[in-house]
């Protein structure tokens, strides 16, 4: 049985990619149906661009990929949990995880990459 995921009014869920073997909380973007159809068929996560309008796959320029070890679904069937293996760094600033700041501006999260070495025009 598959369970049908609510993509409400403008298409998307917003998909939680977690690190599967430490529970380290990565990233947050948003997902449409050809976003997890590309995810389920080639086992690394893809997402939708809200400000690009389009889709993209989690590492196509820096190759910081996300291996699918499983996709969940919560409980209202309106949101996703991508447990993934993470290659390098999730976050486009460098950092392991997107979640690296404290609301007061601490850095706790570990940088991992230069992004000036990975990303050309960014």
């Amino acid at each position: 049985m598959t369970v049908d995921v609510d993509f409400g009014d403008d298409g998307l869920v917003p998909a939680v990619a977690q690190d599967a073997d430490s529970g380290e909380v990565l990233m947050l973007a948003y997902v449409d149906r050809e976003a997890l159809a590309r995810t389920r068929e080639t086992g690394y996560a893809h997402y939708y661009s809200r400000s690009r309008d389009e889709l993209w796959k989690k590492g196509g320029s820096s190759g910081h990929t996300q291996e699918i070890e499983e996709v969940r679904v919560d409980c209202d069937a309106d949101s996703l949990l991508y447990l993934v293996d993470q290659t390098a760094g999730a976050c486009h600033t460098g950092y392991r995880s997107c979640f690296h700041r404290t609301v007061e501006g601490e850095t706790v999260g570990e940088r991992v990459f230069d992004p000036d070495d990975v990303y050309d025009d960014e």
